[in-house]
């Protein structure tokens, strides 16, 4: 199925939100509060944890409370929603982040599953949360001219 181009919505603007599953809140919690250094903005303990990243949202929730729960905001209800398996995202560092960022996850014993050095010079380091999500911090250069 294709879609006329000539009448394309407006364009967006960025990504306000990426959101990740985690049966297990509070290791996420810990993991991106404590190893990540993200600020909490809601917690509702069981459905979910929202954290600031910049200018945007991460958003962990617990799978089983988002596939059968109904959420009202007024009289609205949210889009029931939900995933299995591991999902992948990156949160971008600077590139003088990227030793920092390295030692850190390494002082934490946790394991940096791959390091890349893209050909468009970016660098990329890659690891897991406690939901087993590929969480990559990378450098803007892996995709744009910097």
């Amino acid at each position: 199925m294709g879609y006329a181009k000539d009448t394309l919505g407006p364009k967006p603007q960025g990504i306000l939100e990426t959101v990740v599953y985690c049966e297990c809140l509070s290791a996420a919690h810990d993991f991106y509060e404590q190893v990540v250094g993200l600020t909490v903005v809601s917690i509702e303990p069981g459905r979910h944890v929202f954290f600031r990243v910049g200018q945007g949202m991460l958003l962990i929730f617990n799978p089983h409370a988002t596939e059968s729960g109904t959420v009202l905001i007024g009289d609205q209800m949210i889009p029931r929603h939900g995933s299995t398996g591991p999902s992948h995202f990156a949160f971008e560092i600077l590139p003088q982040q990227v030793d920092a960022v390295r030692d850190n996850l390494s002082n934490r014993k946790i394991a940096i599953e791959a390091e890349i050095e893209w050909p468009t010079g970016g660098h990329s380091i890659y690891c897991r949360d406690p939901a087993g999500n590929s969480v990559e911090f990378a450098t803007r250069e892996i995709w744009f001219e910097c």
